[in-house]
This record gives C-alpha cells, sequence and structure tokens, in this order.
C-alpha cells in the first residue's frame, strides 16, 4: 500500500447515523477515575478520536474531564472527536431512557453524543442498583419491558437531535434481527466481543448487508486464556512484519471492516495500539484460514452482566 500507516486513520462512515466513525478506538474501562482520566488524556494525545464509555463504568466524569481539557486547550477539537456511551440494564423502561441519557451526557459535559448504545439486550429490575441480586445472589431481571420498546425510545433521542446515532452492545445475530425487522431508525453501530479467536463472520456478514458497523471490544483477548497474542500464527506474522502480536491482530480487525476498542493505563501500550500499519494479504488469509481456536471470554451476551467489570458490593 502506498501509505500503511494510513490504517490507523480509517473512518467508517455510518449509514444509519451522521458522520463516520473511527475505526481505532479507546475503551475507557478502568475502574480507578483517576486512572481513567490520565489514560484518556494519554489517549487523545497519541491520537485517538473515537472513545466507548459507559453508566455502568461508573466513571463518565473523569473521561469528560480529560477530554474538556484537551478541547479547552485547543490540542483538539470536539467535533473530531467520536463518543459513544451506553445505557445499562437498570434503565430500559422508556421512561428511564432519556433521563439516563441526560445524566450521562451531564458527567461527560457534551451536549451530544455521537452514539448511544444499549448496553445489553437484558433488562434488569428498574433502580439505582446497577446489579440487582435476589437473596440467592441470582440477578433479578425486568419481564415488564422488552427491546423493542427500549430501542424506540433511543430513536428519540435521535429525533430531538441529541444522539447522532444509536446502537446496540452485547448482541447476537437473534436479538439483531428482532430490531432490523422493527426499527424505524436502524441501528448504526453493533458493539460485540471479537477477535482472531471469535471472529464472528456470520454477524459480520449481516452487519454489512445491512449497513451496520460491527465495533469489536476484547480485540485484544482481554489478556485472558487461550491467550490470542501468544497464538503462533499471530506471533509468526509479527515476527515477518516487524510488528507486534498486538498491531498485528488490531490491523487484521480494521482490515476485514470492523472498527476495535483496546484499554490500556500506560503511554507504550497506548501508542503501541494506536500506531498499526496495513497487513499483506497473505497474513490476513493465515489469520482467516490458520487459526482454528474458537473462544468466546465474556458470557454478557447469555446473562446481561458484563463478566470484564469488577462487581461492587
Amino acid at each position: 500500500m502506498a501509505n500503511q500507516d494510513a490504517l490507523r486513520h480509517t473512518m467508517i462512515p455510518l449509514a444509519h447515523g451522521s458522520g463516520a466513525i473511527p475505526a481505532v478506538g479507546f475503551g475507557t474501562l478502568i475502574p480507578d477515575p483517576g486512572v481513567t482520566a490520565q489514560a484518556t488524556k494519554t489517549a487523545l494525545e497519541v491520537g485517538f478520536r473515537h472513545f466507548d464509555c459507559a453508566e455502568r463504568y461508573r466513571n463518565e466524569a473523569a473521561v469528560g474531564e480529560a477530554m474538556q481539557a484537551a478541547f479547552k486547550a485547543g490540542t483538539v477539537r470536539r467535533e473530531d472527536v467520536f463518543v459513544t456511551t451506553k445505557l445499562w440494564n437498570t434503565n430500559h423502561r422508556p421512561e428511564r431512557v432519556k433521563p439516563a441519557f441526560d445524566a450521562s451526557l451531564q458527567r461527560l459535559r457534551l451536549d451530544h453524543a455521537d452514539c448511544y448504545l444499549i448496553h445489553t439486550p437484558f433488562a434488569f429490575r428498574p433502580g439505582d442498583e446497577q446489579d440487582p441480586r435476589d437473596e440467592r445472589g441470582r440477578v433479578i431481571y425486568d419481564s415488564g419491558v422488552t427491546l423493542i420498546e427500549t430501542w424506540c425510545a433511543l430513536e428519540r433521542l435521535v429525533d430531538d437531535g441529541l444522539c447522532k446515532s444509536i446502537g446496540l452492545s452485547d448482541v447476537n445475530l437473534e436479538h439483531l434481527r428482532e430490531i432490523i425487522a422493527f426499527a424505524r431508525i436502524k441501528p448504526a453501530v453493533v458493539q460485540v466481543e471479537s477477535h482472531p479467536y471469535l471472529p464472528e463472520w456470520e454477524l459480520l456478514d449481516f452487519c454489512r448487508e445491512n449497513g451496520i458497523v460491527l465495533l469489536a471490544f476484547a480485540a485484544l483477548g482481554h489478556a485472558m486464556n487461550p491467550r490470542v497474542l501468544d497464538d503462533p500464527v499471530i506471533t509468526n506474522i509479527a515476527h515477518r512484519v516487524h510488528k507486534t502480536p498486538g498491531q498485528v491482530a488490531l490491523a487484521w480487525a480494521v482490515q476485514r471492516g470492523t472498527a476495535f476498542l483496546t484499554t490500556s493505563t500506560s503511554l507504550r501500550h497506548i501508542q503501541e495500539n494506536f500506531e498499526i500499519s496495513a497487513l499483506p494479504e497473505d497474513a490476513m488469509r493465515e489469520i482467516r484460514e490458520g487459526i482454528t481456536t474458537q473462544v468466546r471470554l465474556n458470557t454478557v451476551v447469555e446473562t446481561g452482566v458484563p463478566g470484564f467489570i469488577p462487581r461492587v458490593s
């Protein structure tokens, strides 16, 4: 390619929303708010322009603090940053959607969101407790609302000019088909776990057919076993192209047409995750044909409870 470094600046137009989403994204699932603010600041300085947030992460204020400092300093413009946040499971009832959205914007200190996602398709008992449990420790679900009703409430946010696009997270193909069949405003983005050990080819094909961006979280396998970055196919390619295994996995994600999220708190890893370059076609083929391990690391799609988020007692 004439400019391999252009891969890190890939923008994917939103067929069902305004503008385009940067393919290279920074996830803000960081438990400590102080560390979150510093990591967000670093990511902005390195070049990230896509930030993924959530009410559930309990650190939107820290992300907003870092972004506002950059906007005020004039180093980054708001219009150049794509900000996503998410509706948590306890706020699925339509009357709770806009108040939850407004609260997220207030914490982020923004007047609009570029994308708002339903964090999972599972509704929990409404209330202030994010993780409602019964006396046996089982999640208390809410059977009084449907996913379609929640989706209609998100559509109204777009109608009112508060949000440029809407989407779903942690969904399977069945849930996505349900929304596509009913929606007046189609999902612009679907965020799911995806990496070389969980490529989600069928879901990706469906998204392509319907003009939806597939946004991969845990794009490096979240350092869990079996470790994606230790796979011999990945490490051999990395050696050959003089990149790290992480950079190979992230380049693969963009070149196959998805966006991705990575999270780090160290300057070195944040830089590394941004500084990706295009892989040769034979490497892309090797990853698709040579990796046979298939594993899901997060069971959120079955329960609605994100496995990467520590429970707060």
